[in-house]
Order: C-alpha cells, then sequence, then structure tokens
C-alpha cells in the first residue's frame, strides 16, 4: 500500500516547500485551481479575440460606391453582380472581391502621336486586377512607330498625315472588364484600323481642305459599331481630327501641286467669265439675224402674194375690157417710165421749123 500514494500528496512541480505546521493537502487544491483560473482567463480572451478578428473580417465586407462607379463582385474570381451606387456588403476576402469601376470619367488616346499613355490611366481600384496588369503591357505593346502610325495612304494613292483625337467612357463595367483581355489597347487598335479605312476611301484633298467633320462622324460611327460586336462595353463619346497634312517629306511638292491646282482653277474662272461675256453675245447676235431672216422672210413672200394678188386683179380687169385695160396699162407705163427722164416733146407740127437741137445731158 506504500506505492499507492495520495495523488493530492504527489510531488508535483506545483509543490512548494510548506512551513511548519501547515497543511499540505489546502496547499496543492488551492494551487491548482488557481492555476485552473488563469487558464480559463486566458482561454476566455482567446474566443473574445477571436470573436473580434471574426466580426472585424465580416465587416471588411461593406464597402461604398459612389454615384459615379458601378462596383463588380466576384466570387473566387468569377463575375458574381454588379452593385450601385451607395453602401454596399459582399462576402469579406477572399471569398468575394469588389473592383469599382468609374463610369463617368472619359479617357483619351489621339492616333499619330507616341506617348507612353497612349490608353489613358486606370479608373478603378479593387483586387484581381491590378491597374499595372490591365494597362502597363497595352503601354508597351502600344508604342508604334510614329510614322506608320500617323501617315495614311488616301484612295487617290497619296500620303496625308493624321493625327486623330478619341474619347470614350465605359458604358457596361462587366462587358468591359470581361469580354476582352485588353479593352484599351484593343479601343487603339480599332481606332488605327477604322481610320485606315475612312482614309482609303477618301481623297486626299477632301480629308486636307474639304469637311473634316465627315470624316470624325464617319470615325466615329464605324469604330462604335466595331466595340458594339466585340461586346467591349465602351461608348465612344466623339472624335476630333487635329491635323491633317500632307507629309513633311513632300510639302513642299504637295504646295508645288496646290499652287498649279490654284493656278488650274483660275484660268478655268477666266476662260468661264470669258465664255459667260462672248457666247450669250453671239448667241443674241444669231438670235437677232434669225429674226431679220425671218422678217425679210416674210416681208418678201407677203410682197410676192400681194404682187401675185395684184397681177391677178388685173388680170381679170383685162378679161373685162382688154381695150381699156391695155390702155389704161399703157399709159401707167409710160407715165413711170417718162417721170423718171428728161423727156422734150416735140410737136410733130413743128417739123421742119427752126426748132434748136438740144444736147443730151448726162
Amino acid at each position: 500500500m506504500a506505492d499507492n500514494k495520495n495523488p493530492w500528496e504527489d510531488d508535483t512541480p506545483y509543490e512548494r516547500p510548506q512551513k511548519e505546521g501547515t497543511n499540505p493537502k489546502v496547499t496543492k487544491i488551492s494551487d491548482i485551481k488557481r492555476k485552473n483560473n488563469v487558464f480559463f482567463e486566458f482561454e476566455w480572451k482567446i474566443r473574445w479575440l477571436i470573436f473580434a478578428l471574426a466580426a472585424i473580417w465580416l465587416a471588411s465586407g461593406f464597402y461604398q460606391i459612389e454615384p459615379n462607379e458601378q462596383g463588380i463582385v466576384l466570387r473566387f474570381g468569377a463575375y458574381q453582380n454588379t452593385t450601385d451606387a451607395g453602401l454596399q456588403y459582399h462576402l469579406p476576402y477572399p471569398i468575394e472581391t469588389v473592383i469599382k469601376v468609374n463610369q463617368t470619367q472619359e479617357r483619351s488616346f489621339t492616333l499619330g502621336v507616341s506617348s507612353s499613355n497612349s490608353y489613358g490611366s486606370s479608373n478603378y481600384s479593387g483586387n484581381g486586377f491590378p491597374a499595372k496588369n490591365r494597362y502597363g503591357s497595352a503601354q508597351s505593346s502600344g508604342s508604334y512607330d510614329n510614322f506608320t502610325e500617323s501617315h495614311m495612304l488616301t484612295g487617290d494613292e497619296s500620303i496625308v498625315d493624321i493625327n486623330l483625337t478619341i474619347v470614350w467612357k465605359i458604358k457596361n463595367s462587366k462587358d468591359y472588364l470581361f469580354s476582352l483581355r485588353e479593352p484599351d489597347q484593343t479601343v487603339y487598335v480599332a481606332a488605327q484600323s477604322v481610320l485606315r479605312e475612312i482614309v482609303g476611301q477618301s481623297q486626299m484633298m477632301e480629308i486636307i481642305t474639304g469637311d473634316r467633320g465627315k470624316v470624325e462622324e464617319e470615325t466615329k460611327k464605324e469604330l462604335q459599331s466595331v466595340l458594339d460586336e466585340y461586346g467591349s462595353g465602351i461608348e465612344i463619346t466623339r472624335v476630333q481630327l487635329q491635323k491633317a497634312d500632307p507629309p513633311q517629306q513632300v510639302v513642299d511638292a504637295f504646295n508645288e501641286v496646290q499652287r498649279a491646282r490654284n493656278d488650274k482653277e483660275k484660268y478655268q474662272e477666266q476662260a468661264l467669265a470669258y465664255y459667260n461675256n462672248v457666247v450669250p453675245k453671239a448667241e443674241g447676235q444669231a438670235i437677232q439675224m434669225l429674226n431679220n431672216a425671218k422678217a425679210y422672210k416674210n416681208k418678201v413672200v407677203n410682197d410676192a402674194i400681194g404682187e401675185s394678188e395684184r397681177y391677178k386683179s388685173i388680170y381679170s380687169a383685162y378679161k373685162q375690157g382688154k381695150d381699156v385695160t391695155s390702155t389704161r396699162m399703157y399709159f401707167e407705163t409710160m407715165e413711170e417710165v417718162l417721170n423718171k427722164s428728161n423727156t422734150v416733146i416735140v410737136d410733130p407740127s413743128a417739123k421742119g421749123q427752126n426748132v434748136l437741137p438740144l444736147l443730151q445731158v448726162k
């Protein structure tokens, strides 16, 4: 029985030297209770700490969406839903994350101008799609050569140097983030392709000196159609043609051609003015001559008709009294003839008398 020790009497690490006159059993029990209280107190602190951390973790799911933003909620990286402005809640990270997309800020880039920020700047925050990954690669891959980008071939096989500014914004956050891998670069490349197509269908002079608004409107309409077909969630707000000039290398030759064309137009205008001055006069004279000829024709015809009618009337009277008519006609004819000549009538009875002959006077 000596081996069966009372557990309260075992030598334990908690046993301390006892003073004379004290009960060792009571001392050991109080020490154990004190140790248990310390343990329970520590356990409650751990529980409260875990509860506090859980509360903080759950509270981290609250987020604020501004009036000009939309929130895209991702659950384990997959699209879950879209939230509008106001105080919203999602399951805490890493279960769900939120990407905030600004839908009112206008982004822009200019074709034909080499720039490190050709595709604009990022305008959303959140986990899952850092701005560097979304825009950094696009910027590095978009450093096109300035000559090949701004110089385009027109429909009349001429080269024109064009700078075009595209201004756009996000109209559908979900499509913008998930439909295209690099939407900003897509807008840039699509705008360049559309502009080259429109320039290739136009004449050089129409682009340089013609209606630039037509080029801008056609580019905006065609580019929006391409982006809608891609489901990009992007809206083109405006397109502005900054520059449309001949290349610097041929600007002197182009100016010579322009001067030649101006001279051509000037000579054409002078010729047209001369034509407008001479031709109407010639046409007026021709019309006048035709009218005179028609009048002369009518006069001659009418005179001939009158003469024929007169002869007909004379002939009718002649048939009714030939002697009287012939005598009257003889007298009328002699009267008409003698009126035109100097005539001297000598009485036949005076023949042989002293009549002074008269010389003929011319």
